[in-house]
This record gives structure tokens, C-alpha cells and sequence, in this order.
């Protein structure tokens, strides 16, 4: 790994793997917004709940829980909502969506500490909050708790990742956006080599104890983010590729691996290109891991509204999300 990508990892660390993604201005044209507060021993997180106007009393709909990056909110200025615009795709496709708002008390600047080893773990720390959120959502709306699904952007992202991690039986799958691997605070961006992903695989596989699954994760990535370097996806597909593996008996036997199966180049009119790689296992079946490497894109999601680290020209990524989390569900 040469001193480039080695400088590029310290700034992601020195960032916590984060940069804020503002929000643009778009918002739904049909559902409505209803708005909770979870509270537990590790402090609480207010979350705004988008029901699409498919939503009826007694029809269990998906769920989609969105974690923003540094500097923004779930909800309010600068947030998650208006920059992914995952209230239009919900209206459209019949999920709910839910938007957790970091506490400012926890972290200043807005980021979830997903590079903080005490939010790393089940049953405490901010995966605590974040889950359990999730689950008085399902509760209150009676939606479907087969299919409940995570993304994250930038810091959100890790989360994203984390929780996957942390409550694989809550989350059917995840969704990665400028993020980094399961224990990235592990690696040494100095000397990255040292700690591999296959390394920090095997902690996330401790972590899931007796709840170990391998859960399907969307990874999407600009190559042109100088904040969060294409190195860091690359090392996600392949700690997750270590992590399915680990997931079927706990051992690194090439039940999955990090090779593409399958790859495609996209150029539609009026979006940026991008590679679409998908990963199977072994024995077939769907893909366990899809990743999108968009040109010339920076640290921004494409397709999103119209705020400053929102980047309209698209591909549209909530859209290809959602694709991919309504194939999936929990065993």
C-alpha cells in the first residue's frame, strides 16, 4: 500500500471516517411524519418516522432506518431526509423510513462514534439506541420485522455497518455510503497493512456470537472522495466477504470470497458512470455483496437533493438501496 492511500486512510481516521453530507431541500409529497424518542441507560435518540401513503393499520410494511454523517441531523437542517430523499423512493415503493438524530452531547459535531470502541457492541453504547429505535418503530407501526433494513452515510454509514454487526436478527441487510469496515479504530493508517480486513472480519464475527448470519451489504463509493479514500470500501467487501465466510462454520474456507462474480459498467445519459461488482457465495444464490464505484463522484450521494454535499446528478442511489434491501429478509 503506498504513502498516498496511507495519507489518505489518516485523514478518514482523523475524521472518524465522516464528513458532512448536508441536506437539499426536497420533501414528501404524500406521506406524513410522525416523530419518537428511545431512551436507555446509555441516553436516549429523538427519530422522525416517514409513513408512506401506503401505510395502514395493520399491513406491516418494511422498514428503512437512515443514519446521517458529521454535521448533519436525521430530520431537521442539514438532514439525512432532504439530502437522501428516501421519502420519495418510500411514497413510491411502500416503506417506512426512520431518522435517528445524533445527540449533540454524545459527539459535537453531529457524527455517530462508530470509530469509538464502546459503540461497538450489543446492548449498549449508541448500537443500543439505535436498535432499539428501530424496534419501537416495528412495535408502534406493526411493521414487518423480516424486513427491517439499515444505511448509513459517511460516520452513519459505520454505524450502519456496526449494526449489522451488533443485531444481524434485527437487520435483514445493510447499506454502506462513504463508510468504512466493522473495528476500522483497529487499523493503523500508518501502517494499514498490519491489522487486514480478514483481521477485523474476525472480531465482527466474535462480536455476532451465536447470532453469526451472514447479512447482505450494498456498498457504494465515489472514487473521486478524497475524505473517505476507495480504499476503505474495497476493505469492507473484503472483511464482509471474510465475514460470510466465517459465518457459515467459522472457518476461512472460501465459502465466500472477495472476487467479483459479476461486473457491469453503467453509463446512463446525464448520470455519472459507475461499476456495479456483485458477490456470491460458493454454492450460488443471490448476492451477498453488491458494490457501487461511481466516477468521479466526491464525498456526496448521488442522486440526492439539492444541499451543497448532495450531488443531484445521480445515479440514484436510494433507489438502487431500496432495490436491493426489497430482496431480502431476515431467515
Amino acid at each position: 500500500m503506498g504513502n498516498k492511500t496511507k495519507r489518505a486512510l489518516a485523514v478518514a481516521a482523523a475524521v472518524g471516517v465522516a464528513l458532512p453530507l448536508l441536506a437539499g431541500t426536497a420533501t414528501a409529497a404524500q406521506g406524513r411524519d410522525e416523530h419518537g424518542e428511545f431512551v436507555n441507560a446509555s441516553g436516549h435518540v429523538k427519530y422522525e418516522v416517514h409513513l408512506p401513503p401506503a401505510y395502514q393499520p395493520g399491513r406491516q410494511l418494511p422498514v428503512v432506518v437512515a443514519l446521517h454523517g458529521c454535521l448533519m441531523s436525521g430530520y431537521l437542517s442539514n438532514s439525512m431526509r432532504d439530502t437522501s430523499r428516501f421519502n420519495e423512493v418510500a411514497d413510491a415503493k411502500g416503506f417506512i423510513v426512520v431518522y435517528p438524530t445524533q445527540d449533540p452531547l454524545r459527539n459535537l459535531a453531529g457524527c455517530w462514534n462508530a470509530t469509538k470502541p464502546e459503540h461497538e457492541h450489543r446492548g449498549s453504547g449508541e448500537p443500543s439506541l439505535v436498535a432499539g429505535a428501530t424496534q419501537d418503530v416495528v412495535c408502534d407501526y406493526h411493521a414487518d420485522p423480516k424486513r427491517v433494513h439499515v444505511v448509513g452515510a459517511s460516520s452513519g454509514a459505520g454505524m450502519a455497518v456496526i449494526m449489522a454487526v451488533t443485531y444481524p436478527d434485527v437487520y435483514a441487510s445493510a447499506a454502506s455510503l462513504a463508510g468504512g469496515e466493522y473495528a476500522f479504530d483497529k487499523v493503523d493508517p500508518k501502517d494499514p497493512d498490519r491489522v487486514t480486513p480478514v483481521d477485523t472480519a474476525k472480531l465482527a464475527y466474535a462480536e455476532m456470537g451465536p447470532r453469526a448470519r451472514q447479512v447482505p451489504m450494498l456498498v457504494e463509493q465515489g472514487d473521486a472522495d478524497t475524505t473517505v479514500p476507495p480504499v476503505m470500501a474495497d476493505r469492507l467487501v473484503s472483511q464482509w466477504a471474510a465475514l460470510d465466510d466465517l459465518a457459515v462454520d467459522g472457518q476461512l474456507n472460501g465459502d465466500v470470497d472477495d472476487v467479483p462474480d459479476a461486473t457491469e459498467h453503467v453509463a446512463n445519459p446525464g448520470e455519472h458512470p459507475y461499476t456495479h461488482t456483485s458477490f456470491t457465495a460458493r454454492g450460488g444464490g443471490a448476492p451477498l455483496i453488491e458494490k457501487y464505484l461511481v466516477a468521479g463522484l466526491a464525498h456526496k450521494w448521488p442522486g440526492g437533493g439539492k444541499g451543497r454535499y448532495a450531488d443531484p446528478m445521480g445515479p440514484n442511489i436510494s433507489s438502487i438501496m431500496w432495490d436491493f434491501f426489497a430482496t431480502r429478509s431476515l431467515p
